[in-house]
């Protein structure tokens, strides 16, 4: 359960690097295991599971949903559907963040390169360490667990303070930057946590942290060893004196839902009495959306808790407390703008006094909304194959990557252009070829199809979709698994 009821807690899983450079991998054909993997894709990638009557014991599943485990004699199997007693291991965490692996029953660890992986040994060496790579979107909110409050950015201050009681707006939003096998924390607006509890612009030593776990929950540790913790009554996020962490160090990643502001037909913003009446964007007038994972509608929830529902005579109000029927809401995207239709199949529209109906059977200018993405100034994308970043020696871009670049993402009237690292625009070129080169905007639409996923339309109508050879192309006729993307 997550714990102030808006978010759910992300299921923590990593790619695991040995001393060769090498990611553990597990194989389709016969469920071998090998570490032979050079980069983070998807037979890389592992899932922590934590045994429930003894959280110090977790299990590894692959990708394919087969738990690792280990005999007596060291043999490595990665086939069990259930996790097995062979199956149990706990993580010895190092000083620089590495993990040795022991197996629970016979209390061998597990190690080796290639094809000659084994968990025999009585001792931990070189072999037997293996660096942790998160695997999950690395932009998230965070939730202390001592405080039960969430971090953001508190500007005025210039630091980061965890007192907020929902993680709301874009100062909520914490990037995680991985630089070999050390992450930095960055806010929204591009500044870099110090452990000091500073901002500052640039990523140095300082601002380096070696992820732990414990518990099944993250500790951030500084370059002298020292720990993250929440200090003081606004509880400044800063290194504090514990080089062992206790409860107050623990921290959850929880899924950063969309917040969006919609603005009506009469130029206003719908504000939490889901009225069109209002001209300035507040925490009033921003709603979370949520994306069903079964029947892909959307809720709105107010930054009180409460849903968008339908009531009777076709009015929207928010005054539903759970997920019903009648706050269920299917969005129509028209490239600038949205058509949202009520769950008695109507279209909602604004009245003359401001008020949302949905009582509308066809769309017209009362039925279209502006509706503008608040919490991603910066842009991460991953899709089935990988992070999207920037070809080393073209204008192109991979979507493939083990590595993400950061975009920025801006907004345009309904439309959003993306700036490339370099400070020149994405557009698509006449062969289909998504460039990173352009020196004026070019139009892209986001459209909100699934839970976590966007599907991203160019001006020219067609979807961006990683192609086999791993190239992000603009050319896809249709939505479909290599056209939805982790934002």
């Amino acid at each position: 359960m997550p714990t102030n009821g808006i978010n759910r807690a992300l299921k923590l899983q990593f790619g695991l690097i040995n001393y060769e450079n090498r990611y553990l991998t597990a194989e389709g054909f016969g469920f071998k295991v090998n570490a032979s993997g050079t980069s983070m894709k998807k037979k890389q990638i592992w899932t922590l599971e934590q045994d429930e009557q003894d959280g110090q014991v977790v299990f590894l599943r692959s990708h394919l949903g087969r738990y690792l485990g280990s005999d007596k004699d060291g043999k490595i199997t990665c086939a069990s559907e259930k996790p097995e007693p062979d199956c149990r291991f706990l993580i010895v965490a190092q000083s620089d963040g590495r993990w040795a692996l022991q197996s629970e029953p016979y209390l061998r660890y597990f190690g080796g390169s290639a094809d000659y992986l084994s968990c025999f040994a009585q001792v931990i060496g070189e072999q037997e360490l293996w660096a942790v790579h998160l695997a999950l979107h690395p932009q998230a909110s965070l939730l202390s667990v001592a405080r039960k409050r969430y971090a953001h950015l508190s500007a005025s201050d210039g630091e980061i303070s965890v007192d907020s009681n929902i993680p709301w707006g874009v100062d909520s939003l914490v990037t995680l930057v991985y630089l070999e096998g050390k992450y930095s924390l960055k806010t929204c607006d591009n500044r870099f946590l110090s452990n000091d509890g500073k901002l500052v612009k640039e990523n140095t030593n300082n601002t380096c942290f070696t992820l732990e776990l414990k518990s099944g929950k993250l500790t951030f540790k500084d370059c002298d060893g020292k720990y993250l913790t929440p200090v003081g009554p606004t509880g400044t996020l800063r290194s504090g004196r514990c080089s062992k962490p206790g409860k107050d160090e623990l921290f959850d990643l929880e899924e950063s839902h969309p917040q969006v502001v919609f603005q009506a037909a009469n130029k206003r913003f719908v504000s939490v009495n889901i009225s069109a009446n209002q001209d300035v964007e507040t925490d009033m007038e921003t709603f979370q959306m949520e994306i069903d994972k079964e029947n892909k509608k959307a809720t709105f929830r107010t930054n009180g808790g409460s849903y968008w529902t339908l009531v009777t005579h076709g009015e929207i109000q928010s005054t539903a407390t759970e997920v019903e029927v009648n706050t269920m809401f299917d969005i129509e995207w028209r490239e600038h703008r949205v058509a949202v239709k009520a769950s008695n199949g109507k279209y909602v529209c604004t009245k003359k006094n401001g008020q949302l109906s949905a009582v509308s059977d066809s769309v017209a200018d009362d039925e279209l909304f502006l509706m503008k993405l608040i919490n991603r100034p910066m842009l991460i994308l991953r899709g089935e194959n990988g992070f999207v970043c920037h070809h080393k020696n073209s204008n192109t871009l991979d979507a493939n990557r083990s590595v993400y670049d950061i975009f920025s993402l801006i907004f345009n009237d309904g439309a959003y252009n993306i700036k490339s690292v370099n400070g020149k625009f994405w557009y698509i070129s006449s062969s289909g070829l998504v460039c990173s080169d352009g020196e004026k905007p070019e139009e892209f639409f986001l459209e909100f199809l699934e839970h976590g996923r966007i599907a991203i339309k160019g001006s020219n109508g067609k979807y961006l979709r990683g192609d086999q050879g791993g190239t992000l192309m603009g050319d896809g006729s249709s939505v479909d698994a290599s056209s939805l993307w982790e934002y």
